[in-house]
């Protein structure tokens, strides 16, 4: 009997989630591999009292491959349950709570995401990119010329174009897990989320990068829709796509999957010709919004992309978990 294929997501915060939702279901071998540079918020606290690896996008996706029935569901909810008080609690996630505990118990990051897994009774692992905390910064270049934003949130709302992303450590620790499940993934999907702190982070960790130039003949890029996301404020997605060639010249993935409303953005089409990918358009947009995936459309067209690799995938939307 062949094995069931293997599919990782890269990304971090919404996007991730998103992207997870569309693939649950349709193999046994679904895998995240999750940015850790978030300094915001319950993640940020923990991450600033306790000096881990912040929490947040990790619990979100594993989150979004709870087991679609009653137990799945009801954990999923508990972990995503954030306390609202007068106290030093308020704010915080009690899944990140929880994931910290853990983390503290097995001194061990994986070990620690993957006994939450089993809780949720997950269809799929959750990795980090890193196994110790990562810190972002970024030139950022305004009207009044360039400014310097430190932290994952600073990044993310800073007024201007990043023009230099840099990551602190520079050679920060990855797990084995990490590195093998891109080694031995059969598609690779890469974004949709925030571009430079959820997605082309991944490509400044050495070990990650060097994988993924391996996977690059098996990846997909997702890119965003519409323009509402603060961090790329003003950018269209040929500038996306630019800045992951920047960050990345020796990669080249197999498809790039864009939207229909910018399948005719000025000179994207011939961008990605350049660059040597297969330009893939598509309904995708939740049509309910300006600026989220559809997670059924999005199925579909990774679905039809990872059979038009041969590989076995299940097609069937699984019992919804949300």
């Amino acid at each position: 009997m062949t094995r069931p294929p293997r599919i990782v997501a890269f990304g971090g915060g919404h996007g991730l989630y998103a992207t997870l939702t569309a693939l649950r279901g349709t193999t046994e071998n679904l895998t995240a591999i999750v940015t850790v540079a978030d300094d915001g918020g319950s993640s940020g606290r923990l991450r600033s009292e306790l000096g881990i690896v912040p929490p947040g996008d990790l619990r979100m996706a594993l989150s979004a491959l709870c087991a679609g029935n009653e137990w799945g569901r009801t954990w999923r909810d508990v972990l995503q349950t954030r306390f609202v008080t007068r106290g030093p609690l308020d704010g915080h996630a009690l899944g990140n709570l929880l994931i910290a505990t853990l983390w503290e118990r097995t001194g061990d990051v994986v070990a620690g995401l993957d006994w939450v897994g089993e809780l949720l009774q997950a269809e799929g692992r959750v990795l980090p990119l890193s196994s110790e905390p990562l810190q972002v910064s970024a030139t950022v270049r305004t009207e009044y010329g360039t400014v310097e934003a430190v932290g994952q949130v600073a990044v993310a709302t800073a007024e201007g174009v990043v023009e230099d992303l840099r990551l602190f450590p520079k050679d920060p620790a990855v797990p084995a897990e990490t590195v093998a499940a891109i080694d031995e993934a059969d598609l690779v999907v890469l974004g949709p989320g925030s571009w430079y702190t959820s997605v082309l982070t991944h490509f400044m960790v050495a070990p990650v990068r060097e994988a993924l130039m391996r996977a690059a003949d098996r990846a997909v890029v997702v890119l965003n829709v519409g323009h509402e996301d603060e961090e790329t404020a003003g950018m269209a997605r040929i500038d996306d796509v630019a800045a992951l060639r920047r960050a990345a010249p020796a990669f080249v993935p197999e498809w790039v999957l864009v939207d229909v409303d910018h399948a005719n953005d000025a000179g994207l089409a011939e961008a990605v010709a350049d660059w040597g990918a297969a330009l893939k358009v598509a309904k995708v947009r939740d049509q309910g919004t300006r600026d989220a995936h559809d997670t059924a459309l999005l199925r579909r067209e990774l679905v039809a992309i990872a059979r038009d690799r041969g590989l076995d995938v299940n097609a069937t939307e699984p019992t919804v978990a949300g």
